[in-house]
């Protein structure tokens, strides 16, 4: 095996598979910190896995002599992004060896037998939704701060619920994510106006679904399908395939669609700066700030009894009784970060309910988060 690598063709492809690339150090897992590189006639095929999710990308490049070796990903990557030229030999020499470099530097790297490298699923006919990528990405990146704590056995709190609906008779696709504190429902449509491809409803592993948002360029489209219960997202010359999850999501309506709320209008970065400098305070003992609407004012106070405490006023337009509520001002501010608009929407009914955070006019992205007890 030997080919000449484009640095500047190849760096950004061996960046954004590293989350992917699994970092288990013992010898029976090795295999899957690598990448598995098969130099074909007409170019480079790449894979990695860390079993439950895959990665294949093809890149066209001219190849001396074909083969294919699987070598560590992180060593083959920090090679060549480091690598002072553009031009970057590889050559396949004995037992697994790989020669990297050119004529003044040179790397002697100890790969690993291809033919130990797991299996990564290959996309056969299957029918695909199509959507905008940037939509995609912009599904994944507000709602990838929902992780669940690894002592959480539930299912649909360690997936992302995807599913295709109708609207208005168009097709869209719909996210639904959340870590049993707070929850976040994105909608984006797709292009095509044929059959649904996505028959049901499916959950899909976080790890993975957050990787993608690594490896979508936001240009273009991309296509969607399901296919032996694993997702795949398919871009270009590029494909991922996420293994699913067993299990249901709740029913979210009741959640989603509350009512006799009190909204309330906000100016989003003002009401992030103000949840950040009542955050100052708050350490993993003490989370929560409180919230007091009256008056048309909303009062904002912290305390935390190892350090202090603080407080803030807004002033709001705030119709109905008065209401004293306790909330975690992280998913305040890490919800309200992904929103579009200057201007949002806080609804809000007691002290015993969910908050609902949305757009004033974007409806696409409503984040609900659960209060604390005071």
């Amino acid at each position: 095996m030997k080919f000449t690598l484009k640095k500047s063709k190849i760096l950004d492809t061996l960046a954004k598979i590293q989350g992917i690339a699994g970092k288990k150090s013992s010898t029976s897992n090795a295999i899957i910190s690598c990448v598995l590189i098969k130099a074909l006639e007409n170019g480079l095929k790449i894979y990695v896995t860390d079993y439950e999710t895959g990665f294949i990308g093809f890149y066209p490049l001219d190849v001396e002599s074909e083969g294919a070796i699987a070598i560590n990903a992180r060593k083959l990557y920090e090679i060549v992004r480091d690598f002072p030229t553009e031009d970057i030999l590889v050559n396949e020499v004995e037992n697994f060896w790989i020669e990297i470099g050119n004529y003044n530097v040179q790397y002697h790297l100890v790969g690993m037998n291809p033919d130990s490298f797991p299996e990564v699923p290959e996309i056969e006919n299957i029918p695909f939704i199509q959507m905008e990528s940037r939509y995609f990405k912009k599904m994944i990146d507000k709602t990838s701060m929902m992780s669940a704590s690894a002592e959480d056995k539930r299912p649909h709190v360690h997936g992302v619920c995807l599913e295709t609906v109708q609207k208005e008779g168009e097709n869209w696709i719909r996210v639904v994510s959340t870590d049993g504190n707070r929850l976040a429902r994105v909608e984006y449509p797709c292009i095509n106006e044929s059959a649904l491809a996505l028959d049901r409803t499916i959950l899909v592993q976080k790890k993975g679904f957050n990787e993608l948002s690594k490896i979508i360029i936001p240009q273009g489209t991309l296509s969607i399908g399901i296919m032996d219960n694993k997702l795949f997202v398919k871009q270009n010359q590029e494909t991922v395939s996420i293994q699913l999850l067993n299990g249901a999501f709740p029913d979210i309506s009741d959640i989603l669609f509350i009512k006799d709320a009190r909204q309330i209008i906000l100016n989003k970065q003002l009401f992030i700066m103000t949840l950040k400098r009542m955050s100052i305070f708050s350490t993993e003992d003490y989370k929560g700030v409180i919230f007091n609407f009256n008056d048309d004012k909303m009062i904002i106070t912290s305390t935390n009894p190892e350090l202090g405490e603080s407080k803030e006023e807004m002033f709001i337009v705030y119709p109905g009784s008065p209401i004293e509520v306790a909330f975690n001002p992280r998913y305040f501010i890490e919800s309200l970060s992904v929103i579009e608009e200057d201007q949002v929407i806080l609804s809000i009914i007691d002290d015993q309910t969910p908050c609902l955070i949305e757009g004033e006019k974007d409806k696409s992205y409503i984040s609900v988060i659960m209060p604390m007890k005071i």
